[in-house]
């Protein structure tokens, strides 16, 4: 049984999912994350059963976590935009547990990395440590180089899980890794939350319901979070004078009831509830050739960062951070590049397919067969030979 040296660029969901998942394998694992500390920014999470199964494997601690501050949706639905028609009803909750070993859950992002840090060895996880370069170490080991000029001790094994503008990427691949640079949508998205109190005239308010718009580039999605609490809004439509990708920045309100002026009344309904929204441009990358070179690799946004339209981002992540830690299971040094390449061989495939799917936004949009998504298990799916 040996024990690697492992360094995780990057505190984020993938990130902290490596860490718990390496650390439960016997390894040694330091994560680095520039920011100062967890605030409680960022998008709220659809955790779809798939990423639910992944997260239980991290211990009953961080299941249990989750668990007390997320909702669980009954099921997933889709409306059409003008006639409010029913064109695909999916059981969730329970009959999701039956079908695929976990439920839906949905959470706010801060919630989830909440669990995941406290699963995690205390003190483990260094604030303020932004990557300025990746250089040899003694022998075959890397060793990070911060902006604040202190160093890493010598790493076994790196890995980049520092989100979609990836310094570990660039450093090992170039800026946009060999694909082509992100490329604007012409789409925005908004974002806003609402206590559901206001909504409890709406029918099907604890599901989640994705209303289709005229054309692929127009959706609202809603589903409940915080035990059902309050209730997130998420809606894109074309526009090409946006170009701000950040999620923090302040939307117009009045904005986003008028782009869905002609909706169904029902999702007018749930616009009219909202008091403020954060709006950001949508880019679109293409799949990366190569995730991993030598004793170093990326997962998580790094590698595939994808539109949202199938809700898998984080689930990836964190199906990348089960398989890859499966990967690292008693390797000893000499053998950390080809488990390397294993992992990416077995998580490519998947992770590009979903990425692509993401982008052309049809994912059950007239029912169809959930199962290659929500029924795949990262602690079982068979591995790749190293080498």
């Amino acid at each position: 049984m040996h024990s690697l040296n492992i360094g995780i660029v990057g505190g984020g969901i993938g990130g902290l999912a490596a860490a718990n998942a390496l650390q439960q394998a016997g390894h040694v694992v330091t994560v680095y994350e520039q920011s100062r500390q967890y605030l409680r920014v960022g998008a709220d999470i659809n955790l779809t059963p798939n990423a639910v199964r992944a997260l239980d494997g991290l211990g009953a601690s961080i299941a249990q976590a989750v668990r007390a501050s997320a909702a669980r949706p009954t099921h997933r639905i889709s409306r059409t935009w003008d006639t409010g028609e029913e064109t695909s009803r999916l059981p969730m909750g329970d009959e999701a547990e039956r079908r695929y070993g976990a439920p839906q859950l949905t959470i706010h992002r801060a919630d989830l990395l909440a669990a995941l840090a406290e699963g995690f060895s205390a003190g483990r996880v260094l604030f303020g440590k932004r990557l300025a370069a990746i250089e040899p170490g003694p022998g075959a080991a890397l060793q990070l180089r911060f902006a604040d000029d202190s160093r890493s001790a010598p790493l076994d094994v790196l890995v980049g899980a520092d989100g979609i503008h990836s310094a570990v990427r660039a450093a090992l691949f170039g800026e946009h890794g060999g694909a082509a640079a992100p490329r604007f949508t012409g789409l925005v998205a908004f974002r806003a939350v609402v206590p559901t109190e206001r909504l409890r005239q709406l029918p099907d308010i604890g599901a989640f319901t994705k209303w289709w718009g005229p054309s692929s580039h127009s959706q609202i999605v809603t589903f409940p979070l915080n035990q059902g609490r309050d209730t997130f809004v998420f809606a894109t439509t074309a526009q090409d004078s946006w170009h701000e990708e950040s999620w923090t920045t302040e939307g117009d309100v009045q904005e986003l009831r008028r782009c869905y002026a002609d909706f169904y009344p029902d999702a007018q309904a749930l616009l009219a509830a909202c008091d403020s929204v954060l709006k950001t441009a949508l880019y679109e990358r293409d799949p990366l050739p190569d995730w991993s070179v030598g004793a170093a690799t990326l997962l998580g946004d790094a590698c595939h960062p994808m539109m949202p339209f199938m809700a898998q981002g984080a689930g990836s992540a964190i199906e990348d951070a089960v398989v890859l830690s499966r990967h690292l299971q008693g390797v000893a040094p000499a053998e950390v590049a080809q488990a390397l390449q294993a992992y990416q061989q077995d998580r490519q495939e998947r992770a590009s397919r979903i990425q692509l799917g993401s982008r052309g936004n049809e994912w059950l949009k007239a029912g169809g067969n959930a199962d290659w998504v929500y029924g795949y298990d990262a602690w079982a799916v068979p591995l790749a030979a190293h080498g």
